[in-house]
């Protein structure tokens, strides 16, 4: 039996490609992609020859049983989507899963995440987030945005260049105006992050290019924060931990 691997592949810049990416995709027999065209640019980029197999959200159950199939018969393969990391908002999950129920070895080979990266450079609360990812585009999505609106914690959101104007006005109607990250292009050559409130950034907004939006708590503590780092450095200063108190 075969094992499968779930390569991340650059988002944007294809210096963000790992190492271990690089050796894993020379070394499979099958890279499953999202994307043929796609993927043998990033491949010819790195003068990587391998054979490939297309994989995305419109295949049949018939196209993952071929892969499975593969794996089960010796061969490794390597799943990679467009951009990112498989599996995440991403149809990498379903052969995920149907690997582990043929109780397939799974290896990841982490890298960039479009998530983690902009709510890394987002300056909101990174101690808890919730991850939604695409939001339906017409059945369900009211109710998803309600859902969103009773979430007390930073929130990360994909959208597209043609609906992410549409995506800030229905945050604005359904969660009111509060802080927000919207990063458009992340790692690429026009990157740009708008940060503020969320009617303070939609005139700002070039609809080009793919957006990750982090959205904050419906509050943040900056108080409790501010006099932590207060009670850090005086802490620090006076030869004490916070919490600690020196004897007079």
């Amino acid at each position: 039996m075969g094992k499968l691997y779930v390569v991340s592949t650059p988002i944007g810049n294809l210096s963000d490609i790992t190492l271990r990416a690089l050796e894993t995709l020379k070394s499979v027999d099958l890279i499953a992609c999202e994307d043929t065209r796609h993927t043998l640019g990033l491949l010819n980029h790195f003068e990587i020859k391998k054979p490939l197999i297309s994989y995305h959200q419109h295949s049949k159950i018939g196209k993952i049983e071929q892969i499975i199939d593969t794996i089960l018969e010796g061969n490794n393969v390597a799943i990679v989507t467009d951009a990112g990391t498989p599996g995440i908002s991403d149809p990498g999950e379903f052969l995920i899963r149907e690997a582990i129920k043929n109780k397939i070895e799974i290896e990841p080979i982490p890298g960039v995440s479009a998530a983690i990266t902009a709510l890394s450079i987002s300056g909101l609360p990174t101690d808890e987030f919730v991850f939604i990812g695409f939001l339906p585009h017409k059945k369900g999505r009211q109710t998803k945005l309600k859902e969103i609106a009773e979430i007390n914690r930073t929130i990360i959101l994909y959208e597209s260049p043609f609906r992410i104007i549409k995506l800030l006005n229905e945050l604005l109607e359904f969660v009111g105006d509060r802080e927000v990250a919207v990063c458009r292009e992340l790692t690429k050559k026009f990157e740009a992050t708008y940060r503020g409130k969320i009617s303070e950034i939609l005139p700002e907004i070039k609809e080009k290019g793919e957006f990750v939006v982090v959205l904050s708590p419906a509050v943040i503590p900056v108080i409790r924060l501010r006099g932590e780092l207060s009670a850090q450095t005086r802490g620090a200063k006076a030869g004490t931990q916070p919490g600690e108190h020196q004897n007079d």
